[in-house]
């Protein structure tokens, strides 16, 4: 700093010097570093604007006969505030430097290194690559060996109405993993298919949830693939969630009527019993009803639900229900005995298997 700051520096000095920083600057940049210092990555055109700056006023200064053109620049470039300048572009890197320096012993480097492969991850999410017909070709023709495919290379020119039902659903499954996704959607994967086909079929998602590590969204009213699939719950009645929580709190302990009547209607060969239909008719959701929308079909209902939507009540860590069967004042009511013998025998069938274990 003091060398731009000399007055026997001569002119070839102030470009070498100027080079040889930008240099030693541009060398220690950390390419990989989330938070850019923009101060080092402008550093070379600062420093060599400002040093020509400096350089072409004082070079003007020592002729006579000048053009309009220098005369104007030499108003506007007075030499000692170029110089000073210069001198300010470098003692801003110096200090920046030495900030970096003074909190290097406090930076966590397995977090940066966390929020590197992070921020990594998401910029290359965002790009869009072509790929060449040959290269879609054999990713193609993988995706579908993946799924289970036979004699996928001549399976690949074929037409849906030369596959079966089941091989129709493999290919949709092939077409949802062409993405690599990290969730996928499954909205009754199982519909149509017989009671063979849909076994191969969730075998087949199972293997790519382990495989592939995804989280799979199992959409379906087949409460026998719910048990045997999920890890998790979601009930839902008229597009709101009514009770979530693990597979052992649903089948096992569940708090909400709908929920109850949904078990009351599955049907069980171990029993001789009438299955329960549900009451009544969905709701009309252009016009949605006040209050618990399933109310009108509830019958342990009380004269609240048709006036207040009830909130999530917190059963256990991992259990919710929206009702106000679960408020401290209502009254005590016990799931119907068509439900509390089915979680007795599917808990016999489990070896004994509860809620809490």
């Amino acid at each position: 700093m003091e060398r731009f700051s000399s007055d026997s520096t001569s002119l070839s000095e102030y470009r070498k010097l100027a080079k040889q920083l930008s240099q030693i600057v541009s060398g220690n940049i950390d390419r990989l570093s989330i938070s850019k210092d923009s101060l080092a990555y402008t550093f070379e055109t600062s420093i060599k604007a400002a040093v020509d700056k400096y350089l072409r006023a004082k070079k003007l200064s020592h002729k006579r006969h000048l053009s309009a053109a220098d005369r104007a620049f030499l108003e506007t470039a007075d030499l000692e505030r170029c110089r000073a300048n210069i001198v300010l572009i470098v003692k801003r890197i110096i200090e920046s430097y030495e900030a970096e320096l003074a909190t290097e012993d406090k930076c966590d480097y397995i977090e940066s290194a966390v929020a590197m492969v992070d921020h990594l991850k998401l910029q290359a999410s965002k790009r869009i690559y072509r790929v060449t017909r040959t290269m879609a070709k054999a990713r193609a023709i993988e995706l579908m060996e993946e799924v289970g495919i036979s004699d996928a290379r001549k399976r690949y020119r074929q037409y849906p109405f030369q596959f079966s039902g089941g091989m129709r659903q493999r290919i949709v499954i092939a077409i949802a993993l062409a993405a690599n996704p990290d969730i996928v959607i499954c909205d009754e994967p199982t519909t149509a298919l017989d009671v063979t086909i849909q076994a191969q079929i969730l075998d087949l998602i199972n293997k790519l949830k382990r495989e592939r590590n995804l989280t799979v969204i199992f959409i379906t009213h087949d409460l026998g693939v719910v048990a045997n699939m999920a890890d998790n719950i979601v009930v839902m009645y008229a597009g709101k969630i009514v009770e979530y929580g693990t597979v052992n709190d649903i089948f096992y302990e569940p708090a909400h009527p709908y929920t109850w009547a949904l078990l009351s209607s599955m049907p069980d060969l171990d029993t001789k019993d009438k299955l329960e239909a549900i009451p009544g008719t969905p709701p009309n959701m252009i016009y949605p009803p006040k209050g618990d929308a399933f109310a009108p079909r509830n019958k342990y209902a009380m004269q609240i639900d048709f006036e207040e939507e009830p909130p999530m009540f917190e059963i256990s860590p991992t259990h919710k229900a929206a009702t106000w069967l679960l408020h401290p004042y209502a009254p005590k009511i016990d799931p119907p005995l068509a439900v509390t013998n089915r979680i007795a025998r599917m808990k016999k069938l489990a070896g004994g298997v509860g809620s809490n274990e």
